[in-house]
């Protein structure tokens, strides 16, 4: 795996954990019997582990809601610690620094400072992604985005298209500042190109577990 590379306590199989807790991150809340069939496992060597994660506090139960008659369903989702696991691009010190920028220049010079990535970022996403189509270009920016840390990818729908980006490795930088996200948005549009709209439907600042963007041809 090669994103959550720090070594777990010897209680937990490190290499099976780091399994379970990619799994999770890049499918969501996922219960113990998915993560046995799809990681194929035994569904008890699936439960030991998972509560072995518990227990490190790497991830934590969720009641989802059962399909038709029947009780609530526990699913698992990867606990503050467990997403620490994956790259957050320097978090502390991103954060230090938008704080005193704020501080020493106010909010116009954080906006520069925004405008300024939204333009590099858009040079180097424009060269990336010159496809001659819709798709082409989309695959281009998943794969930009997931060099970024992003873990992007992208599914087609009877809609158009989906933007999945399972990590956001600029997450506390995002909470602190919001025009970074917003810029994401502006790009993504550009990078689809005319006759397309760009919505964002899951927002990990408003609670989801990743961020996915539909885009829909006109």
């Amino acid at each position: 795996m090669t994103y959550a590379s720090k070594s777990l306590d010897n209680s937990v199989d490190g290499k099976t954990a780091d399994r379970i807790l990619f799994f999770i991150k890049s499918k969501g809340p996922s219960a113990t019997a998915r993560l046995a069939q799809m990681l194929e496992m035994t569904p008890e060597a699936a439960r030991q582990q998972v509560h072995k994660l518990a227990a490190a506090g790497l991830i934590e139960g969720r009641q989802q809601d059962a399909a038709g008659v029947g009780r609530p369903r526990q699913h698992w989702v990867l606990t503050e610690a467990g997403n620490r696991r994956f790259p957050d691009t320097h978090a502390q010190m991103t954060v230090q620094l938008i704080g005193s920028i704020r501080q020493l220049f106010g909010e116009e010079g954080l906006d520069k400072l925004v405008a300024q990535r939204e333009s590099e970022a858009r040079a180097l996403y424009q060269q990336a992604c010159g496809g001659a189509t819709v798709p082409e270009r989309l695959e281009q920016l998943a794969a930009v985005r997931t060099g970024e840390g992003y873990m992007a990818r992208i599914e087609a729908d009877a809609q158009g298209w989906l933007l999945i980006e399972d990590h956001c490795p600029i997450c506390a930088a995002a909470r602190t500042c919001q025009g970074f996200c917003r810029s994401e948005l502006q790009l993504f549009s550009e990078i689809a190109g005319p006759g397309t709209t760009v919505i964002r439907e899951q927002h990990v600042l408003a609670g989801a577990t990743r961020c996915v963007y539909r885009i829909v041809p006109a």
